[in-house]
Protein backbone atom coordinates (compact mmCIF):
# COMPACT_ATOMS: atom_id res chain seq x y z
CA UNK A 1 0.00 0.00 0.00
CA UNK A 2 1.49 3.17 -1.13
CA UNK A 3 2.22 6.03 1.31
CA UNK A 4 -0.21 8.82 2.37
CA UNK A 5 0.97 11.78 1.07
CA UNK A 6 3.93 10.39 -1.43
CA UNK A 7 4.22 8.43 -4.05
CA UNK A 8 6.60 5.84 -1.86
CA UNK A 9 5.81 2.44 -0.84
CA UNK A 10 6.39 1.28 2.89
CA UNK A 11 8.88 -1.81 3.76
CA UNK A 12 7.16 -4.85 4.85
CA UNK A 13 7.78 -5.16 8.70
CA UNK A 14 8.41 -7.75 11.13
CA UNK A 15 5.35 -9.58 12.73
CA UNK A 16 4.77 -10.52 16.01
CA UNK A 17 4.15 -14.50 16.42
CA UNK A 18 1.05 -15.72 16.65
CA UNK A 19 1.43 -17.00 19.90
CA UNK A 20 4.37 -15.38 22.44
CA UNK A 21 5.76 -17.95 25.35
CA UNK A 22 6.27 -16.36 27.91
CA UNK A 23 7.25 -19.14 30.52
CA UNK A 24 10.86 -17.69 30.68
CA UNK A 25 9.28 -14.31 31.99
CA UNK A 26 9.50 -13.90 36.23
CA UNK A 27 7.23 -11.49 36.63
CA UNK A 28 3.54 -12.55 36.98
CA UNK A 29 0.37 -10.97 36.02
CA UNK A 30 -0.26 -9.04 39.04
CA UNK A 31 3.16 -7.49 39.28
CA UNK A 32 2.83 -6.54 34.85
CA UNK A 33 -0.54 -4.59 35.90
CA UNK A 34 1.66 -2.95 38.93
CA UNK A 35 4.22 -1.87 36.80
CA UNK A 36 1.98 -0.41 33.99
CA UNK A 37 0.22 1.40 36.82
CA UNK A 38 3.45 2.89 38.12
CA UNK A 39 4.47 3.93 35.25
CA UNK A 40 1.35 5.72 33.90
CA UNK A 41 1.23 7.55 37.23
CA UNK A 42 5.08 8.89 36.01
CA UNK A 43 3.44 10.37 33.21
CA UNK A 44 4.31 8.01 30.14
CA UNK A 45 1.84 7.28 27.49
CA UNK A 46 0.92 3.47 26.47
CA UNK A 47 3.59 2.84 24.02
CA UNK A 48 6.20 4.23 25.96
CA UNK A 49 4.98 2.11 28.74
CA UNK A 50 5.41 -0.88 26.56
CA UNK A 51 8.64 -0.03 25.21
CA UNK A 52 10.28 0.22 28.76
CA UNK A 53 8.58 -3.01 30.21
CA UNK A 54 10.61 -4.19 27.36
CA UNK A 55 13.81 -2.82 27.65
CA UNK A 56 14.14 -2.73 31.25
CA UNK A 57 12.10 -5.53 32.55
CA UNK A 58 12.24 -8.25 29.75
CA UNK A 59 8.47 -8.55 29.77
CA UNK A 60 8.04 -9.23 26.00
CA UNK A 61 4.16 -8.69 25.29
CA UNK A 62 2.00 -7.19 28.13
CA UNK A 63 -1.02 -8.29 26.75
CA UNK A 64 0.65 -12.23 26.80
CA UNK A 65 0.76 -11.58 30.19
CA UNK A 66 -2.00 -10.28 31.47
CA UNK A 67 -4.67 -11.03 28.66
CA UNK A 68 -5.04 -7.25 28.10
CA UNK A 69 -3.48 -4.46 26.24
CA UNK A 70 -1.92 -1.51 28.11
CA UNK A 71 -4.20 0.68 27.07
CA UNK A 72 -7.18 -1.37 28.99
CA UNK A 73 -5.55 -1.82 31.96
CA UNK A 74 -4.67 1.66 31.97
CA UNK A 75 -8.94 2.51 31.48
CA UNK A 76 -9.33 -0.32 33.84
CA UNK A 77 -7.65 2.12 36.62
CA UNK A 78 -8.87 5.90 35.14
CA UNK A 79 -5.72 6.42 33.84
CA UNK A 80 -6.21 6.43 30.16
CA UNK A 81 -6.31 9.66 27.95
CA UNK A 82 -8.91 11.92 26.68
CA UNK A 83 -7.66 10.97 23.12
CA UNK A 84 -6.10 8.31 21.23
CA UNK A 85 -2.04 8.17 21.44
CA UNK A 86 -1.58 8.26 18.08
CA UNK A 87 -4.40 11.76 17.36
CA UNK A 88 -2.79 13.40 19.90
CA UNK A 89 1.36 12.86 19.06
CA UNK A 90 -0.05 13.96 15.33
CA UNK A 91 -1.77 17.12 17.40
CA UNK A 92 1.74 17.90 19.31
CA UNK A 93 3.33 17.94 16.07
CA UNK A 94 1.08 20.03 14.60
CA UNK A 95 0.97 22.56 17.58
CA UNK A 96 4.92 22.44 17.33
CA UNK A 97 4.96 23.08 13.34
CA UNK A 98 2.59 26.25 14.55
CA UNK A 99 4.82 27.69 17.27
CA UNK A 100 7.63 27.47 14.89
CA UNK A 101 5.86 29.39 12.09
CA UNK A 102 4.32 31.73 14.13
CA UNK A 103 8.33 32.69 14.02
CA UNK A 104 9.09 31.68 10.50
CA UNK A 105 5.99 33.10 8.18
CA UNK A 106 8.17 32.64 5.08
CA UNK A 107 8.65 28.72 5.95
CA UNK A 108 6.82 27.08 3.12
CA UNK A 109 7.82 23.98 3.49
CA UNK A 110 6.60 24.23 7.34
CA UNK A 111 3.56 25.03 5.87
CA UNK A 112 3.01 22.35 3.82
CA UNK A 113 4.26 19.74 6.27
CA UNK A 114 1.35 21.02 8.53
CA UNK A 115 -1.50 21.12 6.20
CA UNK A 116 -0.63 17.49 5.75
CA UNK A 117 -0.52 17.11 9.52
CA UNK A 118 -3.57 18.78 9.70
CA UNK A 119 -5.61 16.82 7.09
CA UNK A 120 -4.21 13.42 9.02
CA UNK A 121 -5.80 14.55 12.14
CA UNK A 122 -9.29 15.19 10.53
CA UNK A 123 -8.97 12.08 9.27
CA UNK A 124 -7.83 10.40 11.83
CA UNK A 125 -10.67 11.97 13.76
CA UNK A 126 -13.81 10.75 11.35
CA UNK A 127 -12.06 7.39 12.23
CA UNK A 128 -12.30 7.45 15.77
CA UNK A 129 -15.53 9.60 16.14
CA UNK A 130 -18.16 7.81 18.08
CA UNK A 131 -16.28 4.97 19.67
CA UNK A 132 -13.63 7.21 21.07
CA UNK A 133 -14.88 10.75 20.44
CA UNK A 134 -17.43 12.50 21.06
CA UNK A 135 -20.18 12.88 18.05
CA UNK A 136 -19.25 17.00 18.27
CA UNK A 137 -15.10 16.49 18.91
CA UNK A 138 -13.57 18.59 15.99
CA UNK A 139 -10.07 19.80 15.67
CA UNK A 140 -9.25 23.27 16.36
CA UNK A 141 -5.66 24.57 16.49
CA UNK A 142 -6.40 27.86 18.57
CA UNK A 143 -8.12 24.67 21.08
CA UNK A 144 -4.78 22.40 21.44
CA UNK A 145 -2.12 25.15 21.60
Amino acid sequence: MARMHSEQRGQSGSTKPKTMDTSWVTYDSDEVEQLVVKLANQGHRASDIGRILRDRYGIPDVQAMTGQAVTDILDAEDLGTDLPEDLQNLIDRAVSIRDHLDENQNDLEAQRSLDLIESKVRRLADYYRGDELDDDWTYTPERHR
